[in-house]
């Protein structure tokens, strides 16, 4: 029987399959659930900037309430907290104390003072480890990418030398060389890089000419570029690597960790097929593992990475000349 252990940012985990954070990770019924499926960890659904925004101003407003009453009567009460992140990180607590497997927190905020000043309290609720899930929403009077990421990097250094549990960011595809910034959070002081967030995107209703909220679940398609960049970070990075989207089976595990993964995040193939899924790709995976002689993941993580691959044009612009190449353009209109 193969051993299916792996390691993320010095954390122990039984097998290298990860619940994501989202709604099924934050009730705690749903997340007995995927412990007892077989999960290897789970990320805590994160806590959001606006929802400490808007709890801050419910409770200023509140608090005005009295201004006329009594100049001091707003420090009668000096510490009270606004309910909702508090809420939260009693959440994050106990989800803690049910769980014999690894939670990690995480934390979704916008101004630097948020970033830092959350972290610390994520940390006190026991949380193994936090995940920062950065997310620049593009405007037309947007930053320069160099001016956000130069911010994201100082984020992320203050937020890891100021915690003692290791810290990953979740990283967004959109940035110009995404090689360049994986490194530079390292250097930050980053222990993961989650390749890749899932951001939310909007759409329109034509019908009703009005704006539709959905859940944008990945395809199994979407897994090819996690694929890539794990295969390019393997042996060029100190960070652990989870791969995450477009993960659907016990096959789509063992290719991220042929490709250098450190282990892998799922969500989409969860709201699919039920939390009883993960159980199923473990399985796999260990099917796959005994099929083959491995006897553990580091027999043959990396195997296919770049560094590893017998093809040296494998992770190059000449596969996709190549392909071109061969490709016949009338195919597609048969």
């Amino acid at each position: 029987m193969a051993d299916l252990k792996a390691s993320y940012m010095g954390i122990e985990l039984k097998n290298p399959v990860v619940a994501g954070a989202c709604d099924l990770t934050a009730n705690l019924d749903t997340i007995k659930k995927i412990e007892d499926a077989g999960a290897g960890a789970l990320v805590l659904k994160s806590l959001f900037e606006e929802q400490i925004q808007l709890e801050q101003a419910r409770f200023d407003e509140e608090m005005q309430q009295f201004d006329d009453l009594h100049a001091e009567m707003t420090d009668i009460f000096p510490e009270i907290e606004h309910s909702g992140p508090d809420e939260h990180l009693l959440f994050v607590q106990k989800a803690k104390e049910a769980c014999d497997i690894p939670v990690i927190a995480s934390l979704n905020a916008v101004n630097n003072a948020t970033w830092t000043e959350w972290a610390k309290k994520l940390e006190q609720t026991g949380a193994d480890g936090l995940e920062l899930n950065f997310f620049a929403n593009p405007d037309l009077q947007a930053a320069e990418g160099a001016s956000i990421e130069k911010d994201q990097i100082g984020v992320v250094k203050e937020i890891a030398s100021s915690l003692k549990i290791p810290v990953a960011v979740k990283m967004s595809v959109f940035y110009t060389a995404p090689l360049a910034v994986a490194e530079a959070f390292v250097e930050a002081g980053a222990k993961g890089l989650v390749m890749f967030n899932q951001l939310f995107q909007p759409d329109i209703d034509p019908e009703k000419e009005s704006s539709v909220v959905r859940i944008n679940l990945s395809e199994k398609s979407a897994s090819k570029l996690p694929l890539r960049y794990s295969g390019l970070l393997y042996g060029e990075t100190d960070a652990s690597v989870i791969a995450s989207s477009g993960i659907m089976d016990g096959k789509d595990v063992a290719k991220m960790i042929l490709a250098g993964a450190d282990a892998v995040q799922v969500v989409s193939t969860l709201y699919r097929h039920k939390v009883s899924q993960i159980g199923v790709m473990v399985d796999e995976l260990g099917a796959w593992m005994d099929a083959k002689g491995y006897g553990s993941l580091d027999d043959f993580r990396g195997k296919m990475s770049r560094k590893n691959s017998t093809d040296p044009w494998t992770y190059k612009r000449a596969q996709y000349v190549q392909l071109l190449m061969k490709s016949n353009p009338m195919a597609a209109n048969r």
